[in-house]
């Protein structure tokens, strides 16, 4: 066990300092692991791994492939977003348009599952433990086309948002009470930490929060799962002079509750789940400040063991842009963010659409599996969020027609190894 605790404590380090730059179900990721985000990010009611089955629901520790046994899980996801914006109007000189820098995002994720029955004569319950990148979203215009004063603004940028990043890492320990076969409880504190950059440097936070969830097996066949997140505020010092008075100011940022329902249907060699997830954006602290509203997901995903040992795996990942579009605008009014006063709406609007474009909503994933030997595995996964744009029109600090346009597209590449003892 100390050696797991080890094992977990290094990958807490690693996804601390993962950079990520990206934005699927809102800020957050499908799903956790190569498995779980092969098969569209399902996981509430029927997880395949001890990684997924703390992050959808801990309750399925119990009930999981992987069970009576102990299983460790090192995942990895590389990400690779591709985001553009353009600004265009008689104030803007006609249309301005850039591409956000591209790279790759390297976001790492572990997972284990134990029996505890033997050591504290407790045969139902199972201890778990998560830790793995969760969210995030970034854009990189520096030293671009929006990069530059406008002689129209009076020497004022062309927009605000030309760079930000935002990442977010969970650490949950979990524990899982099976007191009959066909049902289970588990119950997961939250530990996040948070980086928030602006361009003015890197603001580290914690926040805390709790997850619980329940599974229940209908039948031979069929598996329902309930899973409840809360809100966990994070509170960034120091991350952006807001209202231009020279100094930096603070920025709250509450990752909000979610709720979410799966239902598993498994006959002999093939697995099929749908999960369903709201996700309340509109009450949490941050996002609700720039317009944010309500998401809501449905994950389809399936898995079939095509000869022994070797799985196929596909799913789609539906989530509803959760970005108010806030057209007629005014871009010459202020605007209050959290007790501060952005002088022109206009900035507050190309912030929220250009430095942060939550607006993707549908993924198709694909992936598969094969099991070497009993104890050992490996897993690959490919999602691909089709390009999604978002167009608003209002006016500019000069009172003139403006339209912003910010455009998002996704791929990432997933990889894993499971050990079974």
């Amino acid at each position: 066990m100390k050696k797991l605790l080890s094992l977990a404590t290094g990958v807490v380090i690693l996804t601390a300092f993962a950079g990520l730059s990206l934005a699927t179900n809102g800020d957050n990721l499908i799903g956790i692991g190569p498995i779980s985000r092969a098969m569209g990010g399902v996981g509430i009611a029927a997880p395949q791994d001890a990684i997924s089955a703390v992050f959808a629901n801990p309750a399925a520790m119990c009930v999981g492939p992987f069970c009576p046994n102990t299983e460790v899980d090192f995942g990895g996801t590389l990400f690779m977003p591709d985001v553009n914006a353009k600004l265009s109007g008689p104030g803007i000189g006609g249309t301005v348009k850039a591409k956000s820098n591209d790279d790759v995002y390297a976001i790492p994720a572990i997972g284990l599952s134990v029996p505890i029955g033997e050591q504290l004569q407790l045969p139902k319950w199972r201890f778990g433990m998560a830790a793995y990148g969760v969210s995030g979203l970034g854009v990189d215009y520096r030293g671009t086309n929006l990069d530059q004063p406008n002689p129209n603004f009076g020497g004022f940028p062309y927009s605000a948002g030309m760079y930000s990043s935002l990442s977010t890492m969970r650490f949950a320990p979990a524990a899982a009470f099976q007191p009959t076969a066909d049902f289970s409880i588990g119950l997961a504190p939250i530990v996040e930490y948070s980086n928030l950059d602006l361009g003015e440097g890197s603001s580290w936070a914690y926040g805390f929060g709790i997850q619980t969830g329940i599974i229940y097996k209908a039948t031979n066949y069929l598996s329902l799962g309930l899973n409840y997140i809360s809100p966990r505020k994070v509170n960034h010092q120091d991350v952006s002079d807001l209202n231009g008075d020279g100094t930096l100011d603070n920025l709250t940022l509450q990752s909000p509750q979610e709720v979410g329902l799966g239902v598993a249907f498994t006959y002999k060699s093939f697995i099929f789940e749908v999960d369903g997830k709201w996700i309340n954006w509109s009450n949490a602290d941050g996002y609700k400040d720039f317009d944010w509203k309500d998401q809501y997901v449905l994950a389809l995903g399936a898995q079939y063991e095509v000869i022994p040992k070797l799985f196929l795996r596909a799913g789609y990942n539906y989530g509803s842009n959760p970005v108010e579009k806030n057209n007629g605008f005014n871009g010459q009014v202020p605007k209050n963010v959290q007790g501060k006063t952005i002088p022109a709406n206009y900035y507050y609007e190309t912030f929220r659409l250009v430095g942060f474009p939550a607006i993707v909503q549908q993924h198709v994933t694909v992936g598969l599996g094969y099991q070497f030997t009993e104890t050992f595995g490996v897993n690959l996964g490919f999602m691909h969020a089709f390009k999604e744009t978002f167009k608003e029109n209002g006016t500019d600090v000069t009172g003139q027609p403006v339209k912003i346009e910010s455009q998002l597209e996704e791929n990432s590449i997933d990889f894993g190894f499971t050990w079974r003892f």
